[in-house]
Order: C-alpha cells, then sequence, then structure tokens
C-alpha cells in the first residue's frame, strides 16, 4: 500500500517540502508494507481547471497528466496535500493542482483514498487551521475519508511554523505531521484490510 504527498510550494524542496517529509516518514514507519513517494511540484507546470475536467489543447500541456497517473494506481491508499500559508490559505498552486481534481469526478477515482493535510505558515495561528479546511473540502468532494494528526488531542492535520524557512525548531508542529502520517497510514490499512 502506498502514501503519496505533494507539496503544493512554488519553492521547491523548501519548508512544505521538509514538513512532508516527516509525515511521510512516520507513515513509512507504520509498517513494512507502507510505502511512500514524495511529489514535489515546485518547479513544475500546473494550470489551472480551465474548464471543468476538459483535456487542456496541445499548446495547454503541463505536468499534472504525469501525477494524475500516479494519484490512480490501486496500490495508493492515501494522499497527503502540503501547502505554505498565504492570506490564511493554500497557494495558488495548490489550488491550480486540487482544481485538476476535476479529472478524477468522474469515475470518482479518490474515492476511499485516506486523505490528510499538511499547511506551513510564518507564524501559530497564522491561518494554518482554515488553509487545511479548504484543503478538506476539496478532498470531501471527491468521496474521500478525511484523517487528523490523532491522539493525544486531534485537530485538523500538520500544522507548523516555518522560522526563516525552516520548521525543524518546531517540535508541536512536527508531531502534528508525524501524527498525520502515522493516521493515514494506519486508517489506509485498516480499509485495505476492510476491502474498502
Amino acid at each position: 500500500m502506498k502514501i503519496i504527498g505533494v507539496s503544493c510550494s512554488p519553492r521547491k524542496d523548501r519548508s512544505t517540502a521538509a514538513a512532508l517529509r516527516v509525515c511521510l516518514e512516520a507513515a513509512k514507519g507504520v509498517g513494512t508494507n507502507v510505502e511512500v513517494e514524495l511529489i514535489d511540484l515546485g518547479g513544475l507546470k500546473m494550470n489551472g481547471d480551465l474548464a471543468a475536467g476538459v483535456p487542456l489543447a496541445e499548446g495547454e500541456r503541463d505536468d499534472f497528466p504525469a501525477i494524475e497517473a500516479k494519484l490512480r494506481d490501486p496500490k495508493v491508499g492515501g494522499i497527503i496535500v502540503a501547502t505554505p500559508v498565504y492570506f490564511s490559505n493554500m497557494s495558488s498552486l495548490c489550488k491550480a493542482f486540487l482544481d485538476r481534481w476535476m479529472a478524477f469526478r468522474g469515475s470518482f477515482a479518490l474515492r476511499n483514498k485516506v486523505g490528510g493535510a499538511v499547511a506551513v505558515g510564518a507564524a501559530r495561528n497564522g491561518g494554518q487551521e482554515l488553509t487545511l479546511q479548504t484543503i478538506h473540502a476539496a478532498m470531501l468532494c471527491q468521496d474521500m475519508i478525511i484523517v487528523s494528526e490523532g491522539r493525544p488531542s486531534p485537530r485538523l492535520g500538520g500544522i507548523l511554523v516555518s522560522t526563516k524557512d525552516d520548521v525543524s525548531k518546531d517540535e508541536a508542529g512536527l508531531a502534528t505531521a508525524r501524527g498525520l502520517g502515522r493516521r493515514v497510514a494506519e486508517v489506509a490499512l485498516l480499509l485495505r484490510k476492510a476491502g474498502a
């Protein structure tokens, strides 16, 4: 079973990807049968959904089709979307990526996959909660199963603070990222076992 994490920061391999890496490592630690993959959208071309799921014209092609194929893989049991927080919301790259999920709506290809979200802001209470809720809303529109970071005090998911482009000092935030990774993997494995 595979968990895919998608970093939606326009800045490749920075604090959002670092937070997601912590999350995925925790998911991998749930069992030897859990694989993880990090997809970093930084530097990739990602158009928004221009026509409610109609394929893009030749001149409008971008990097989404390769990612779409990975998310459609039947081995994928969970998807974690991570974004920096801009004005109490997701990045425009994250919004474009989630809008492209119209490609999954016809067949509800993401139905019953476990979803989780990570938000990295510049300050504690810097809009991370609202950002996570907007990502959750997109996942719910796909009929996904949303989880939080779990015990000891579940909230909405991975909530981190990046100080000088570094999340490594945010112990409380790192705990939420680890908890989310574990929870996504645990629930995905339970669903697989139940045959969902």
